[in-house]
């Protein structure tokens, strides 16, 4: 069976001059639930409907490096099936990798550039280690 490269988007990611200001008025206008990083969304997955899944939608303030070398205002983060075997793929394909594999007790991370300078997040989730955040800042 080929492995899937990317299986969803995992999260938006975008400057703003106030992260709280942004995030209060997602909150009041949208409903969103938001907390320190931003609000987590969760969904089914289709593949196994019993499972969770997460998305993270985060605003970060104007003068961020996190982006860097980018010089977009936003950033997308993918789900992928295996990050070490596409990381791999994507440096024989001759992919910018913009730095070593991060490995967290929820996921694993590595940053690429695509064709039109966007900084881009894959991500290896490990969704059972995520759990929603119930906090109101």
């Amino acid at each position: 069976m080929t492995k899937k490269r990317v299986t969803g988007i995992g999260g938006l990611f975008f400057k703003t001059t106030d992260p709280s200001k942004t995030k209060e008025w997602y909150k009041k206008h949208l409903g969103f639930n938001t907390d320190q990083w931003g609000a987590t969304f969760a969904f089914r997955k289709d593949e196994n409907p019993t499972e969770t899944g997460y998305v993270q939608w985060s605003p970060f303030k104007e003068d961020t490096s996190y982006f860097n070398p980018s010089e977009k205002s936003f950033m997308v983060n993918y789900r992928v099936e295996d990050l070490d075997w596409l990381v791999g793929v994507l440096k024989e394909e001759g992919v910018t990798i913009c730095d070593e594999i991060a490995r967290y007790p929820y996921g694993n991370f590595v940053h690429i550039m695509d064709n039109d300078g966007n900084k881009i997040e894959l991500w290896e989730p490990i969704d059972d280690q995520l759990l929603p955040q119930d906090s109101d800042s």
